[in-house]
């Protein structure tokens, strides 16, 4: 889409300016205009920032024909939620944590009739989040891959109220800004994560148990199995605490005790060992590698 295009393209509310939110508006704001919205103003601070240096990083890597400054003309930060609610489509990208989530949908609900409301979520059902809206069949789940900018297949997750209409809004939405959407159905953990969190836990389990480095537990994956990642470095990626936020979510919506984070992982949070966004988790990074 060339520059001369954008005023007709639809905008995008993002809501949460954390890991993901700020990789989700990015890979948008390279086809057109978005609202970033969080309540904490560093946090915004922080985001653009990150957006201004991994897109010179994509300009030096000829990923990108948008120039920078162009770029962050098009992206709008604000700390009101309806602002970001009045966008074609609004992405919801809040810590994995169920009350919150659902607190952020009781304010989206009001968004004007005809825009698109999304939960970027992991595990959480899309009919749980469904409660708190008075029309669920605007809703659906879009779970963003980290970063967004890179990885450019969605998981569309149609809850059990959404909407066809919704369903394929969503989905030319999706497509005008490079995006293809793999449509899946509701349940917890959809199917990234009904399959990546148990095998993070599971791999997390060697480490601790001394069957393998991390290193080499992610070796058989790559080298073997022909992965991009390893789950270790995938965990370290996502963040620790979200991989520990999401087998909680597991274990509440499955019911299945299975779920529960393995020790390592509660000790490394703890540490404060969460990922690439700390500089260390399973393995050590530099400065500014989130």
């Amino acid at each position: 889409m060339s520059v001369g295009q954008i005023a007709h393209a639809v905008s995008v509310g993002v809501v949460g300016a954390g890991q993901i939110g700020r990789t989700v508006a990015h890979a948008f704001a390279e086809h057109g205009p978005v609202v970033l919205m969080d309540r904490d103003p560093d946090a915004l601070a922080q985001a653009t920032a990150a957006i201004r240096r991994a897109h010179l990083a994509r300009l030096l890597r000829k990923a990108t024909t948008v120039p920078g400054d162009v770029l962050m003309e098009r992206i709008t930060t604000t700390g009101d939620l309806h602002r970001a609610a009045t966008a074609g489509l609004v992405v919801e990208n809040v810590t994995e944590d169920a009350e919150l989530k659902l607190a952020v949908h009781r304010g989206l609900a009001a968004a004007p009739p005809g825009t698109v409301i999304a939960a970027n979520t992991s595990v959480i059902p899309i009919s749980f989040l469904a409660k708190a809206h008075e029309d669920p069949g605007r809703l659906l789940g879009l779970h963003f891959m980290i970063p967004a900018t890179e990885i450019r297949t969605v998981e569309l997750i149609t809850g059990p109220a959404t909407a066809q209409a919704t369903a394929e809004r969503a989905t030319r939405i999706l497509d005008d800004a490079g995006f293809a959407a793999v449509t899946v159905g509701d349940g917890p953990g959809f199917v990234a994560n009904r399959v990546l969190m148990p095998m993070v836990n599971d791999a997390a389990a060697l480490v601790r148990t001394g069957v393998a480095a991390p290193a080499d537990v992610d070796a058989v994956f790559t080298a073997c199995n022909g992965h991009r990642l390893g789950p270790l470095a995938t965990a370290d990626l996502i963040g620790l605490d979200t991989v520990v936020h999401s087998l909680r979510m597991l274990v509440r919506f499955t019911g299945e005790e299975r779920f529960q984070p393995d020790p390592l992982l509660l000790r490394l949070v703890g540490e404060g060992r969460s990922g690439r966004k700390a500089g260390r988790g399973f393995f050590s990074y530099g400065t500014g590698a989130a």
